[in-house]
């Protein structure tokens, strides 16, 4: 089996009444992005302004070539606390997910991830979200 070309890895919290800052001082770490309902939000590419429906908190891994989920779920949950009450008192008011972004050059390539991530996701109420690309690579990335 030949390793997935590329991976992408960003933890998301969201919820309608979620602050980021309490969110931040509850991990111990600020997010590389992060929004609060009702705040506008300028899109990207056509500058197109909109509202916020929920806030959100995330903290995104490097890309990783060839891809390495391990490493990337290591990369995040090491900036963040280990305190499980913590995590599980999050994941009971807000939606938490580790959203993967999986980009395969070949058709056929594969990933696997350690049962130590998955513990480490598991024991946190982390769910795991895989976007799979294929192609060219003109796909646009979310998280």
């Amino acid at each position: 089996m030949a390793v997935i070309s590329r991976t992408v890895a960003t933890l998301r919290i969201s919820g309608e009444e979620l602050d980021p800052e309490e969110v931040s001082a509850l991990l111990g770490h600020p997010p590389d992005k992060a929004q609060r309902k009702g705040d506008e939000i300028v899109g990207r590419n056509t500058g197109t302004v909109r509202i916020a429906r929920f806030g959100m908190w995330r903290l995104r891994a490097p890309d990783a070539e060839p891809g390495d989920l391990d490493a990337q779920v290591s990369h995040i949950l090491g900036k963040l606390t280990d305190d499980l009450t913590v995590w599980k008192h999050i994941a009971s008011r807000f939606q938490v997910d580790l959203f993967c972004g999986l980009f395969m050059d070949k058709e056929i390539e594969g990933l696997s991830m350690s049962p130590r991530s998955l513990l480490l996701l598991g024991e946190r109420g982390i769910e795991i979200g895989l976007d799979i690309y294929s192609g060219d690579g003109e796909q646009m990335e979310s998280g």
